[in-house]
């Protein structure tokens, strides 16, 4: 892989052992040359280096909790970020697990994400006879044949005095592999074809709020952001969906290379979901839009009828009286636009009101309106963004519930319902 980037972005994997503090000097060596240093450790490797340390060499709060707030899609997202990937020191437990596939903490699930477009160096630390023991030595041949670099160990006095191989090799030299990892060709492996009944499922995704207009310049709209759906977009397609974004105009778009389209109003997203799902075969639509419940039927200025768009400007000296049309609800029109007849449907339900039963009811009426698979229900009350919370409780149709604290929990549960709920096309 030829690298062109003058500040390569290295992944630093660090298992627990004593020699963690010569992956210190790695580190540091590192972001002097300019590079910039992820690091992400076990908890055995903060057992011998303090966070304090780490972060104050590679400028970057040390990732170290699989299952941390903000920080659960990143066994997936780091991996992507890299340019090359480091561990170092990389323990006997380390390197057996990965070459059995054993994912279990944030480094190993790590390894599993890894699509072997990019370099990965595995620099071996531990005692002589756990380095050649037979099971590590097959372990360390598995790796090599599926294109890691292992970095053969130094021979040496180690920490637990004995004389043998099984030493960290010294930071010159592992500084000396990335630079050469850096600007290698990485050839792809061979990956096996994937069954017809484990191809990716496709995914519908709406997200953003309509805008109903009043004339050319001016509409209703509401404050959805489209942040929850782009969050979810990025998570699915991470996890290997393939993912369509029917977004409004002004909604976030997600971080990752997903297939889209935009809509304004109520009326051009309507046409737009008959438009995709009768002709492409999505397994599910996660309907997060948040769609208007009326649009402007007629408007009165200074007395007098008016068409709404597409006729000019309305002066902004003039009454108005504007008369509203209830849209009828899209969710329960997903299924009847679907050419698969076995699609999945997620709804969104928002409410504004501290009233448990109250939220409750608003879920069961969407149930009772539409065919729909599973609810997600949130609350303005239970919003601050400042403090990073969102909550957000996914109801089955039976009203099993279920809390999820950020937009990463709801993006990991749905792609978790729809990989064991998901139904054939």
């Amino acid at each position: 892989m030829s690298n062109s980037n003058s500040n390569p972005k290295i992944l630093m994997q660090m298992t627990g052992s004593i020699s963690c503090y010569k992956a210190c000097q790695v580190i540091s060596r590192l972001t002097q040359a300019g590079m910039q240093v992820q690091v992400v450790a076990s908890e055995s490797a903060l057992k011998f280096v303090g966070e304090a340390t780490l972060e104050g060499l590679s400028g970057r709060p040390v990732v170290s909790d699989l299952y941390g707030h903000g920080t659960m899609m990143d066994h997936i997202h780091l991996v992507r970020w890299a340019d090359l990937i480091l561990t170092a020191p990389a323990t006997a437990n380390f390197i057996n697990k990965i070459s059995q596939g054993l994912g279990d903490d944030l480094l190993t699930t790590q390894f599993l994400a890894h699509d072997f477009k990019k370099p990965w160096l595995i620099a071996p630390a531990m005692n002589t006879m756990m380095y050649l023991h037979p099971i590590t030595q097959a372990s360390v041949k598995k790796l090599r044949e599926l294109g890691l670099g292992i970095l053969e160990t130094a021979s040496g006095v180690l920490a637990c005095g004995e004389v043998g191989w099984g030493r960290l090799l010294e930071p010159d030299l592992i500084i000396q592999e990335i630079k050469q990892a850096l600007h290698q060709k990485i050839e792809p492996i061979s990956h096996p074809q994937i069954p017809p009944a484990q191809k990716p499922q496709k995914v519908l995704i709406t997200s953003g709020g309509t805008q109903e207009p009043i004339d050319e310049i001016r509409s209703i709209t509401n404050h959805s952001t489209g942040a929850t759906g782009a969050a979810i977009a990025d998570t699915l397609s991470a996890m290997g969906f393939e993912v369509f974004y029917l977004h409004s105009t002004t909604a976030k778009k997600p971080i990752t290379d997903v297939s889209s389209d935009s809509f304004t109003s109520f009326e051009t997203l309507k046409e737009k979901l008959q438009k995709y799902l009768g002709s492409k075969q999505f397994s599910a639509v996660i309907h997060a839009a948040a769609v208007s419940d009326f649009s402007v039927a007629t408007i009165e200025e200074n007395g007098k009828a008016r068409a709404v768009v597409p006729y000019g400007k309305i002066s902004s000296g003039a009454e108005i009286v504007l008369k509203m049309k209830q849209n009828p609800k899209l969710i329960t029109l997903l299924k009847d636009y679907a050419q698969n007849q076995n699609l999945k449907v997620i709804g969104f339900k928002m409410t504004a009101t501290d009233s448990v039963e109250a939220q409750l009811q608003a879920v069961k009426k969407i149930f009772s309106a539409s065919a729909s698979d599973l609810v997600i229900h949130n609350d303005t009350h239970e919003m601050k963004p400042e403090a990073g919370q969102h909550l957000y409780h996914a109801f089955t149709p039976d009203l099993e519930k279920k809390d999820l604290h950020n937009k990463q929990e709801l993006g990991l549960f749905l792609a978790q319902y729809l990989i064991s709920k998901g139904s054939p096309l």
